[in-house]
């Protein structure tokens, strides 16, 4: 036993190498995440005592068990077993396919990414591209919510920059979980998201399997009170008005609903609105030409943010208007689903998107765009149109962001931001479209966006006419 052993160097050294891993495997790394994680837990706790809406536990489980506990549900299995069978393969290949499926969709939230770096870089981004306004915060209705109950906020969809408004303004309630397409599916942003909570869904060439394990993600998530927030309509929208709901999000939603035995489900909608979408001619374009599919690019970005560092060094920089956010009246599903319907999904959808609609705020570049699509085209027909519009649409219960409470600033605020972007010229009393760019297709989009507030409000308000007011140009 005490006989001296020669062994080479190189076996020594390899065998040093093992022992090395061996203890760090063991005891090293299983103790660090032990000591790493409790930091994380006590972190948490102190988080979830601010916000209003604590952390639920689903979204802190370890990604890789969320995705064992989906891939091995009874109705995910037997979701294989059919699949396996009406294409002619062995169930293990269709469980492999089920399980890349869930890695795909699930994804791995960090609380430090989310509350530590995004919600600051959200606030950031917003306020350094906008003049943010919560101009209908509905504050008694939300803390009506019961405690107990799954929120979800459904958004109209006007720009991706509604993920990084809503990101920064629920951030005191909740961490959102977004269901994102697959344009984010490109480095850095799938790391990004997946770290923020949000899952990826596939729009196009999905099949009954692939709808299966994200119907019960999405179930699952609603069913341990994971906050999250959904775009019904699916898509940026590319005319400015507010699109038909598409409602596979939504159907899994109630699927998955046992009134009585679920826990609730409380939808609170959201209305964005914006001075300038960013992605305004890209829309247009797409419009123009039925493109289906937006690339995403990193080149376009830093381009913006070339220029937009230059402007500043300049000091030619400035802001892109105003960006407006009111929240709706809640709609519990306990409530809804207490009436008979025939098509749930399809009311549902409907009634979301309708509430969205009501509390559509009205900012200054659609109010006056809305007017030039109508076809004002001096100032003082502008100043007295737009004044009758915006007592029509107060009288009847809409949000008119009116910046220092002045209309004839807001007309102004609206109408140099149409001329500085080179949409509309003006000479002397004159309004006239820019004859050199998509003057009427722009104007058209943003004057769609609050169409369903102020179209007919003439009538309405001619009684009330107020006297009109100079508009400095």
């Amino acid at each position: 036993m005490s006989a001296t052993v020669t062994l080479p160097i190189w076996l020594f050294i390899l065998i040093l190498l093992f022992a090395a891993v061996t203890l760090a495997s063991h005891f090293l790394f299983p103790s660090v995440r032990w000591f790493l994680r409790r930091r994380l837990e006590r972190a948490v706790d102190r988080l979830n005592k601010r916000l209003k809406r604590p952390i639920q536990p689903f979204k802190l489980v370890r990604r890789m068990d969320t995705i064992r506990r989906l891939i091995y549900d009874p109705e995910v299995a037997q979701a294989i077993a059919d699949h396996a069978r009406e294409n002619h393969i062995r169930e293990d290949v269709a469980f492999q396919k089920a399980e890349r499926y869930a890695r795909e969709i699930v994804p791995g939230f960090s609380a430090f990414t989310y509350f530590g770096f995004a919600i600051r870089a959200a606030r950031i981004l917003s306020q350094s591209l906008y003049r943010v306004r919560l101009v209908h915060a509905n504050d008694p209705a939300l803390e009506a919510i019961p405690a107990e109950a799954t929120v979800i906020f459904v958004m109209n969809h006007r720009s991706n920059m509604d993920y990084v408004l809503v990101t920064w303004l629920v951030a005191e309630r909740s961490a959102l979980a977004y269901a994102v397409g697959e344009w984010a599916r490109v480095w850095p942003m799938r790391q990004l998201v997946r770290a923020m909570g949000g899952y990826f869904i596939r729009r196009r060439h999905n099949n009954p399997l692939y709808r299966k394990v994200l119907a019960r993600y999405v179930q699952m998530a609603t069913d341990a009170g994971v906050t999250q927030a959904v775009f019904p309509e699916g898509a940026l929208s590319r005319t400015g008005h507010l699109g038909k709901p598409k409602l596979g999000l939504i159907s899994y939603i109630l699927e998955g609903f046992r009134p009585g035995a679920s826990r609730d489900v409380v939808f609170v909608p959201v209305a964005l609105n914006y001075d300038r979408v960013m992605e305004d001619r890209t829309l247009i374009d797409a419009q123009v030409s039925g493109a289906r599919r937006f690339r995403f690019s990193l080149r376009p970005i830093w381009r913006y943010l070339r220029r937009q560092l230059w402007n500043r060094i300049t000091g030619k920089y400035h802001r892109y208007g105003y960006a407006a956010v009111s929240f709706g009246d809640p709609l519990s599903l306990t409530e809804f689903l207490a009436q008979p319907r025939e098509d749930a999904p399809a009311s549902l959808g409907a009634d979301l998107m309708g509430r969205i609609a009501a509390v559509m705020p009205v900012t200054p570049v659609p109010l006056v765009a809305h007017a030039l699509q109508g076809g004002v085209r001096s100032l003082s027909d502008l100043d007295t149109v737009a004044r009758r519009r915006i007592a029509a649409a107060q009288a009847r219960g809409a949000t008119v962001h009116i910046p220092r409470d002045d209309i004839a600033y807001t007309i102004e605020t609206g109408l140099r931001t149409l001329v500085e972007r080179r949409i509309v010229t003006c000479e002397g009393d004159r309004i006239a479209l820019e004859a050199n760019s998509p003057g009427a297709e722009l104007v058209a989009f943003y004057a769609a966006s609050v169409a369903h507030l102020l179209d007919d409000t003439e009538t309405e308000a001619a009684a009330a006419d107020p006297a009109p007011a100079s508009i400095a140009t």
